[in-house]
């Protein structure tokens, strides 16, 4: 499912126009996303947690030369499921 089957989905789903789901959903990503930027974690019970894990600097190798490259640090963006989420799939 891509985005705007999505705020199809939602928008039949809850009555709105799909302009106001768009909205709507373009509101909660930049939400999660900025809080995410600041270090938060974004906890929604029953559906999963937004977090931030930080990965330290590695070693890799360049699968065209079989040189050595640096790989630096980074902040990488996770969601681990939550129970009711995780048995509606299962």
């Amino acid at each position: 499912m891509n985005k705007n089957e999505l705020i199809s989905c939602m928008a039949n789903s809850c009555g709105l126009t799909k302009s106001d789901t768009a909205k709507a959903l373009d509101a909660f990503l930049n939400t999660v996303a900025s809080s995410l930027k600041k270090g938060n974690d974004v906890r929604l019970v029953g559906f999963g947690t937004f977090s931030v894990a930080k990965r330290a600097a590695t070693t890799g190798r360049n699968p065209r030369t079989g040189a050595a490259i640096k790989i630096p640090a980074r902040k990488q963006a996770k969601f681990k499921a939550g129970k009711s989420l995780q048995d509606s799939v299962n």
